[in-house]
């Protein structure tokens, strides 16, 4: 599958996909993995290791943990080099009153928006696909 760039075509092939269950974000400042734990994202910073994990398991392995987060992947296979895409999936969401902290994974982007409203993110999402022509 070839990686796309064209914004048109990536606003209108979002296909937004909701993960189940609840992510939550973690720091470990030692920067190691906790046995046990399966981290969806990781990423390195000074004063630490940052965590995305399901908040099952940073429940159990005891960890201080904030941002109950609905996990949703964009579907279209991003380029790395596209412009425009990150800003207006924020700007949609922005529009909704929804935060976002967004993930650019090889394939995909992901979005982490607040658990309660994450249903309303991919109604937004989708309907930003549909006025972009294609979705």
């Amino acid at each position: 599958m070839t990686a796309e760039n064209d914004l048109r075509t990536l606003l209108g092939d979002l296909r937004p996909e909701l993960h189940p269950g609840r992510y939550v974000f973690a720091t470990m400042p030692g920067g190691q993995v906790p046995a046990g734990v399966r981290p969806v994202v990781t990423v390195g910073e000074t004063e630490g290791l940052t965590l995305v994990l399901p908040e099952a398991e940073a429940v159990a392995a005891g960890l201080s943990h904030s941002y109950p987060a609905g996990w949703i992947t964009l579907r279209v296979h991003s380029a790395l080099e596209a412009v425009g895409l990150t800003a207006a999936v924020s700007l949609a969401l922005t529009d909704a009153g929804i935060s976002c902290n967004v993930v650019a994974g090889f394939h995909h982007d992901h979005l982490f928006v607040p658990h309660v409203r994450a249903a309303e993110a991919v109604a937004v999402l989708k309907a930003l696909a549909a006025e972009s022509g294609t979705g």
